[in-house]
């Protein structure tokens, strides 16, 4: 390995260096990286698709060739094909704080967020007409305003704020655009239902789930979280805080492969009230009836629309086997994930020359989420070079570089090369 570089392009002292196969001979969770599939590519973009877990190929192999290619239509009984929702579902569960029972996999994010911020409004309404909140609040009684505005992220990941907008047109809402800093001062008797990232796309910051979820119920709405960039990355606690709906992705922190399907959690009370904008035979009580009224399932299941997507939802339920077979606690990963992003700091902040780079992502340990984003005035053309260089990581216009560290298979001599490697593109 070459010696790190100091600003000026000298060699610099190798106590990084040294720091980082320290810690690395220390990390407990360091004999995971030998279940993915990697190479001398420093990969820092887990946030945006996970790495292979080595054993998924054999596992899908076994799908096609001896599932569907052997057993053919019996897969959906033999192989366990029809339940594949619900039982991946009980799988991400722990790994979001939440019992079995809550979670359905299927659809993409987008589908999931729409499913979830129309039933928030229908929910809301409900409970105005009929003057109470179940468990998460009041309302303030049926003679009240009516819920006619739902609250979104002003920061969010674009596709949130098309569904959004999509759903309070076929809701008849208003949508107002907030900050999350801004959602307690702005929620009101006339908010259905807020839609919040957990964790920001762009950079990095984790915002208060409890308490804003606390907020949320205070003014009689509903909360729906996003959870794309927390979930196998940090302890997120839906039933603990109370999260009435929440939604994410399984092909960053979970590794379920590019366009694996997404979940949607209902939390469990309010599954008989859940009225999903898109039923399908798959969420019928019936689903084999083939009646032409639609009568929902109970459970999780009101969730699911149509045919599984059996051969993407297996290989993420292969995925998994990492956290189950290795015994990972999501607490251990947090652990290390807060120690690789401050690492990564202290290398770019005694590698990369001052003022040439600023982070965006806060400092504070309550506020990261498991990303890095550094401003940078050429960041699109820096990150190819970083590219070029063996340092993988994106770039989000006008100017952030964003680097996804998921402690499953991301080390800290990787940091420390990615800081290094950084200084010298800049230099």
């Amino acid at each position: 390995m070459s010696e790190p570089l100091d600003p000026a392009g000298q060699a610099a002292p190798v106590d990084l260096a040294e720091e980082a196969r320290r810690l690395d001979a220390a990390d407990a969770l360091a004999a995971l990286r030998e279940r993915f599939v990697l190479d001398d590519v420093t990969y820092l973009d887990g946030n945006s698709l996970g790495a292979l877990p080595a054993h998924v190929p054999a596992r899908v192999d076994d799908v096609v060739r001896r599932q569907w290619g052997e057993l053919r239509i019996r897969s959906w009984e033999e192989s366990g094909w029809w339940s594949a929702p619900e039982r991946i579902g009980d799988r991400i569960a722990p790994l979001v704080g939440a019992a079995a029972g809550q979670i359905v996999v299927g659809d993409s994010t987008s589908v999931n967020v729409f499913k979830a911020l129309v039933a928030a409004v229908r929910m809301a309404r409900e409970d105005g007409e009929a003057g109470e909140h179940g468990e998460a609040g009041e309302a303030g009684g049926g003679s009240g305003p009516a819920r006619d505005e739902i609250l979104v992220d002003a920061t969010t990941f674009p596709t949130d704020g098309y569904i959004a907008e999509s759903a309070a047109r076929m809701t008849g809402c208003a949508l107002r655009p907030v900050t999350p800093a801004e959602v307690p001062g702005a929620l009101g008797d006339r908010t259905a239902a807020v839609l919040l990232n957990h964790v920001d796309y762009r950079t990095g910051r984790l915002h208060d789930l409890p308490a804003l979820t606390r907020a949320v119920h205070a003014s009689g709405a509903y909360a729906v979280w996003d959870l794309c960039h927390s979930a196998g990355a940090l302890p997120v606690g839906l039933d603990e805080h109370g999260v009435d709906l929440a939604v994410g992705c399984t092909y960053k922190y979970l590794n379920g492969g590019p366009g694996s399907p997404a979940y949607l959690y209902v939390r469990r009370d309010l599954q008989p009230r859940f009225d999903s904008p898109l039923p399908g035979w798959n969420s019928h009580a019936e689903p084999f009836g083939m009646r032409s009224a639609y009568a929902p399932a109970s459970g999780a299941v009101r969730g699911r629309v149509g045919t599984p997507d059996i051969l993407s939802l297996l290989a993420l339920e292969a995925a998994l086997d990492v956290w189950d077979e290795d015994g990972v606690s999501v607490a251990a990963v947090r652990a290390k994930s807060l120690a690789l992003t401050d690492f990564f700091l202290r290398c770019v902040g005694a590698y990369v020359a001052p003022g040439r780079v600023e982070s965006v992502t806060p400092a504070a340990h309550a506020e990261r989420g498991s990303q890095v984003a550094l401003r940078c005035d050429d960041a699109g053309d820096v990150m190819k070079r970083l590219i070029e260089g063996g340092v993988v990581g994106d770039f989000r216009a006008p100017d952030v570089l964003r680097f996804g560290f998921t402690p499953l298979y991301v080390g800290f001599a990787d940091v420390e090369r990615a800081a290094r490697v950084l200084a010298r593109t800049l230099g």
